[in-house]
């Protein structure tokens, strides 16, 4: 018997937060939401741990090292997007790094404009929708969310 679930592709997201403020990496260059900022952020690779593709991303997108006793796990969101009418679903897991080595740079300029630390309570308006839900479900202690099923 063939196993027929869902497929989902799986993402890794970093919180960076220093002197009440997070860093968000501005995307330009891009195949989808150019002009917004989010969180520094991947997909996971085949063989590849979530954990490990977090700190992956890390390094490949601000330049900085973390060690994997370095990243708390924050929230894990189970989201839907629609491509030409179908849903592609995403897992989510969005890790806070605690600790880093390296001071945080674009280190991808192709890709990003810019990285800019934004005060958690005053986030600008141009974030991508995702990264405000996240951040949001994060606000309210929550480890778990779904969102975009409603709209599929």
């Amino acid at each position: 018997m063939k196993y027929t679930g869902a497929k989902a592709h799986v993402a890794a997201f970093i919180i960076f937060r220093k002197d009440g403020k997070i860093a968000f990496l501005l995307r330009e260059n891009t195949k989808w939401m150019n002009g917004r900022y989010g969180l520094p952020a991947g997909k996971v690779d085949p063989g590849e741990s979530v954990a490990q593709a977090a700190i992956r991303e890390a390094k490949e997108e601000t330049g900085v090292d973390i060690k994997p006793q370095n990243l708390k796990h924050l929230l894990s969101v189970y989201r839907t997007t629609s491509i030409e009418e179908e849903p592609a679903p995403w897992l989510d897991v969005i890790f806070e790094a605690t600790t880093w080595e390296g001071e945080l740079r674009n280190a991808e300029p192709h890709v990003h404009a810019e990285l800019a630390w934004f005060d958690s309570e005053e986030l600008p308006e141009n974030l991508t929708p995702y990264v405000k839900f996240f951040l949001a479900e994060i606000k309210a202690g929550n480890r778990y969310a779904e969102h975009g099923w409603d709209e599929a």
